[in-house]
């Protein structure tokens, strides 16, 4: 008798034990249907994904709410299949489009894990970009007033008021139709030729220091009365470090390298 219960003790003690891994490997049991962990693994995965590529924090309370979630798609997904909504053509159509995101989506996924841009890549065009960005060998900046006016006629008569000893702060003040430099006297700061319409460029690239326009010159916006205050060899913008640039550039190369992929798949598949 007591060999009996011992071999009984025995029996359900391993059964227990042999039983807490399949429970382990379950969020819940559903209507007598087991929900498996790699579910609410899988979900919880594809969140912090997307919080990593949008840079936001998962709030705390998230993590209490996947179980939930999981345990309420089961609940809605077995009524769907007691309706036999799984044989509708809808259901399937819309089901072969799902299964074929995700599985390029894994594709993509696969290419980018075993094509990664190295550092030597990124450093390379760090420079490339540096080097873009670095003044044309004798380039100059100017430090520039403008008085800008509708028509020609007015824009001579500034000219001559200014050469018979009117002030062209006091002018650029009072008459320029340009909102942004008429109220400081016509002061347009430092720049490059480069960035004015080329008309203007062109002008003031022929002026030297102190200098005004003998004529006025018409663009885009109207006439413009140009003198230059002063010229000085252009400076290199202050760019970031590589280190700080560094994982925008590689996700930029990382981008561009998948569209290449794409694009060479593409060009080889045979479409008849």
């Amino acid at each position: 008798m007591s060999k009996t219960l011992l071999a009984a003790a025995a029996a359900a003690v391993l059964t227990g034990a042999l039983s807490l891994p399949a429970q382990a490997q379950n969020v819940a049991i559903v209507n007598g249907k087991p929900v498996p962990k790699a579910r609410l693994d899988a979900l919880e995965a594809q969140i912090k994904a997307q919080a990593a590529r949008t840079g936001q924090p998962i709030p705390p309370e998230v993590q209490g709410q996947l179980r939930e979630e999981i345990i309420a798609r089961e609940v809605f997904m077995q009524e769907a299949q007691r309706r036999g909504l799984e044989a509708s053509p809808d259901y399937r159509a819309k089901m072969e489009l799902a299964r074929q995101s995700v599985l390029i989506g894994e594709l993509f996924a696969d290419f980018q894990k075993n094509s990664p841009v190295t550092d030597a890549e990124a450093k390379a065009e760090y420079d490339k970009v540096i080097g873009s960005q670095a003044p044309a060998a004798g380039a100059k900046e100017f430090k520039a007033r403008h008085i800008l006016v509708e028509k020609e006629d007015e824009a001579k008569a500034v000219i001559a008021q200014i050469k018979k000893g009117a002030k062209f702060e006091d002018i650029a003040k009072k008459q320029s139709k340009d909102p942004g430099s008429g109220a400081q006297g016509g002061d347009l700061g430092w720049a490059n030729p480069s960035g004015y319409v080329p008309e203007f460029a062109d002008a003031l690239g022929k002026l030297a220091k102190g200098q005004m326009t003998e004529a006025p010159v018409k663009s885009q916006f109207g006439w413009h009365v140009i003198r230059v205050d002063d010229v000085r060899d252009a400076k290199a913008p202050e760019l970031p470090s590589f280190d700080a640039v560094k994982p925008q550039i590689v996700q930029q190369l990382q981008q561009q390298k998948l569209v290449q992929f794409q694009q060479d798949l593409r060009g080889k598949a045979k479409v008849e």
